[in-house]
């Protein structure tokens, strides 16, 4: 029974993201932010720890790469890939400093910043928001529920309505991946 109930909490968070005309509205705005800066020669930067930097890794490659269809590649990272890089920054500065400097080296105003927490308050996270805002560039928060630290940050907060971990990750790929389709369709649509 203990396994059903687990996918019931799936279905059930799903069912609250569906009624969420508000977060459906947020989100079309993130994927606005987005379409506008891929189409004006900018880039979204992902940045996350843990499961959140596995997302960002997941998020940035369907738009590199590819999500349903054949096109042309968009230019989206996540700021973790390089470990050569994490791992100096980590030990000659500190671990909160590894995206925001990644930030200050690769960000432009015209670029985006989506950044993954489940609690909101991941400090290394804050502080890259914290650079992108400084730069100018327009920045996203999935988080859980509450939104932490993060809310009064970023341009526009994805909060998913709960706050256990495991279930905030899967509406942060549900979100992520609706993200994902509506921006290769809004810049490549099929004809």
């Amino acid at each position: 029974m203990h396994m059903q109930n687990i996918i019931k909490a799936s279905i059930d968070l799903k069912q609250l993201i569906l009624n969420d005309l508000s977060l459906q509205h947020r989100l079309e705005k993130a994927i606005g932010l987005c379409v506008a800066s891929l189409k004006n020669d900018g880039k979204v930067l992902f940045c996350g720890n843990g499961g959140s930097a596995a997302d960002a890794q997941h998020l940035a490659a369907e738009l590199s790469g590819r999500y349903y269809y054949d096109r042309p590649p968009l230019y989206a990272e996540a700021l973790h890939v390089n470990t050569s890089y994490l791992t100096a920054v980590a030990n000659d500065y500190d671990f909160e400093t590894v995206y925001s400097r990644m930030v200050e080296a690769a960000g432009r105003n015209e670029d985006v910043l989506i950044a993954l927490s489940t609690s909101g308050n991941s400090a290394n996270v804050i502080k890259a928001i914290e650079k992108a805002n400084e730069i100018g560039m327009k920045t996203i928060a999935f988080t859980g529920e509450k939104g932490g630290k993060m809310r009064e940050l970023v341009h526009v907060l994805l909060n998913v309505p709960s706050t256990d971990t495991p279930r905030i990750q899967e509406g942060h790929i549900l979100l992520g991946h609706i993200l994902c389709q509506f921006v290769e369709e809004q810049i490549f649509p099929k004809t």
